[in-house]
C-alpha cells in the first residue's frame, strides 16, 4: 500500500464527491496494490471510499468458506458507504488501484449545515441500493447462461462508450455470479461457438463481445431495466473486455 500525503496535490475526486470536496472536507489519496485489503468486514467504518483509478473488488466469506462478492467499483464508483458503524464486506483491490478517502465524520458534520450535502448523501445511498437490487436480480436469475449475459450487459452498460477493459479474472466472475470457475468458462465457449462473443489475446483472455441484442435475448430482464446495455455505441457493435489472470476459452 502507497499513501499520498502531498497536500499541494489537488484531490481528484469524481462526480458528487468532487463537488463536495469544496466543502472542506477531510480527505486523502492512497494508492493499493494488486489484492491488498483497503478495509475488513467489521472493521469500523470511518471512511467514504471513491476509486480513482483501478477497481475493487468487495466480498463475504460464507459459512461455507465460500466467497461471495457483492460489487465489483470501477473509476468513479463510490463504495463503504454503510448505515452502520461496522462494514459489512471487505474490500481489496483487484489490481493496482488509487482510492480518494473522505472522512466520514467530515461529511456528516457538514451535512448538519449545508442541504446539499445531505441531498448527495441521499442520492449516493440510492445509487448503492440500485447496485445491490441489480446484483439480486442477476442471482435470481435461473440459468448459468443467463446469469453470465446479465453480467456481461451489466459491464456493456457501465462503459456506455470506447473500450470496455474489465480487471477482474474469471474466478472474481464467477464468485460475483454465484457460479462455479468451470461454468463461466463453458458458458463463455459457448457464446463463442453461437456468435456472441469472441475471444483473443494471449490465452484467451481478451473477449469481444459481437453481439450485445443476442445477449439480451437470453437476458430480457436486464435488457428492460438497462435498455442501453445492449445499444451498439461502436462499429460492429465490438467491445473489448479484458479479463486478466485465467485464460477465458478453455
Amino acid at each position: 500500500m502507497i499513501i499520498n500525503y502531498n497536500p499541494e496535490k489537488k484531490p481528484r475526486l469524481l462526480g458528487v464527491l468532487g463537488d463536495l470536496s469544496q466543502a472542506k472536507l477531510s480527505s486523502s489519496e492512497i494508492k493499493y496494490r494488486k489484492g491488498v485489503e483497503i478495509f475488513g468486514q467489521a472493521e469500523p467504518a470511518n471512511y467514504i471510499y471513491q476509486v480513482i483509478e483501478g477497481a475493487v473488488r468487495t466480498h463475504k466469506l460464507l459459512s461455507d468458506g465460500r466467497r461471495q462478492i457483492g460489487a465489483f467499483h470501477l473509476p468513479g464508483d463510490i463504495f463503504g458507504l454503510e448505515n452502520d458503524v461496522l462494514h459489512r464486506f471487505t474490500a481489496e483491490a483487484i489490481v493496482r488501484t488509487t482510492v480518494r478517502l473522505v472522512k466520514r465524520e467530515s461529511l456528516e458534520r457538514e451535512a448538519k449545515s449545508d442541504p446539499a450535502i445531505v441531498r448527495t448523501l441521499l442520492s449516493m445511498t440510492t445509487d448503492n441500493l440500485r447496485r445491490v437490487e441489480d446484483h439480486l436480480l442477476l442471482l435470481g436469475r435461473q440459468s448459468a447462461s443467463e446469469r453470465v449475459a446479465a453480467f456481461l450487459l451489466e459491464m456493456n452498460g457501465r462503459h456506455p462508450s470506447g473500450l470496455m477493459a474489465l480487471p477482474m479474472c474469471r474466478r472474481d466472475v464467477a464468485d460475483y455470479l454465484g457460479l462455479t470457475l468451470e461454468t463461466v468458462s463453458r458458458v463463455l465457449s459457448a457464446y463463442q461457438r453461437k456468435g456472441y462473443v469472441k475471444t483473443t489475446g494471449p490465452m484467451n483472455r481478451h473477449v469481444i463481445v459481437l453481439d450485445p441484442a443476442g445477449l439480451a435475448e437470453l437476458d430480457r430482464t436486464n435488457l428492460l431495466l438497462h435498455p442501453r446495455a445492449a445499444q451498439p455505441t461502436r462499429p460492429l457493435d465490438q467491445r473489448l473486455v479484458h479479463l486478466p489472470g485465467e485464460a477465458i476459452g478453455s
